[in-house]
């Protein structure tokens, strides 16, 4: 199977509507998430135009942009952000790449790029938000950071690809989703390995916060991902789930983040007793709120 550029979804005006929510974060404004059935795909509808993405992440509460520890939100994703480092190295140190050559999509304020040159891989970021990616380069001593992929590819050799390339809660985001994968396949070595993390909307927690559940982010979370859904999109593109890793912590920092969406208040209790119920079942479903996905090429790579 050769790799190319699949469009996907082919018509999303004949989906059907899987649920209607809002964006509680910037504007208020509803939107609907229509599902493709073919590929167990939400789609956020409609779809913001590529040029009026940026107003919807304007916003001082985005908090993947800010290292911020104002609120008590933000002092525990700073606190879970710091151990989920550590447990991210540890993933990516496992797959014993020799030359230690990773490239991190949406990279953020530069934490984990900056963990991982600590322990001695050469680091490539990209990070489109202006503010977020010059916090990054502050960070990083041999800062090689990129606004996007274009950027990338003008200005860096990535002829031979990178051994690990990684995108933390990004994939989501993308507004081509086809073209995004395509790219990724092109930038990884034959035998590297992609890490891609993203909310799982089969997740107790998701069902039962429904329009509230914070992981749907409408309208910057573009694409909403079942399991069945990265297996499939990935075989277009002859590559293949290799593991799946729980992120356990999500669930009660996505379930305090849906209170808030619920009640306009925090509540903690509540929050951690879903957290907490979504994780238990998740040890028998396997459907847990957020899913790490380590995929590589299949054997036919090359055909």
């Amino acid at each position: 199977m050769c790799a190319r550029a699949v469009n996907i979804p082919p018509n999303p005006s004949t989906f059907e509507t899987y649920l209607s929510c809002k964006d509680h974060l910037v504007s208020g404004e509803q939107f609907d998430l229509l599902l493709d059935d073919n590929l167990d795909l939400l789609m956020t509808s409609p779809k913001p135009a590529f040029e009026d993405l940026g107003k919807y992440y304007e916003s001082d509460a985005y908090i993947s942009h800010t290292d911020a520890k104002i609120s008590i939100v933000d002092k525990v994703y700073q606190l879970v952000k710091n151990y989920s480092l550590k447990q991210k190295l540890k993933l990516i140190n496992s797959f014993n790449n020799e030359n230690k050559n990773l490239l991190d999509i949406g990279a953020g304020t530069g934490d984990f790029l900056k963990v991982c040159e600590d322990n001695g891989w050469e680091v490539t970021g990209i990070e489109p938000n202006t503010k977020a990616r010059e916090m990054a380069v502050s960070k990083i001593a041999n800062a090689s950071l990129f606004e996007s992929v274009e950027d990338l590819k003008k200005e860096e050799n990535v002829f031979l690809g990178y051994d690990v390339i990684t995108l933390w809660h990004v994939l989501e985001h993308v507004p081509n989703l086809d073209e995004t994968i395509f790219n990724l396949k092109k930038l990884l070595k034959p035998e590297g390995t992609l890490v891609v993390a993203v909310p799982n909307f089969k997740s107790y927690d998701a069902v039962y916060y429904k329009a509230f559940w914070a992981a749907y982010d409408v309208p910057r979370h573009l694409w909403h991902f079942s399991q069945t859904a990265i297996r499939r999109l990935f075989f277009f593109q002859s590559m293949e789930v290799q593991e799946t890793l729980p992120m356990k912590f999500d669930a009660f920092y996505v379930s305090m983040l849906s209170e808030k969406n619920r009640h306009k208040k925090n509540r903690f209790l509540n929050a951690f007793w879903i957290g907490l119920r979504s994780n238990l079942k998740a040890k028998r479903s396997k459907e847990y709120s957020s899913l790490i996905y380590v995929i590589r090429n299949t054997k036919n790579w090359l055909s």
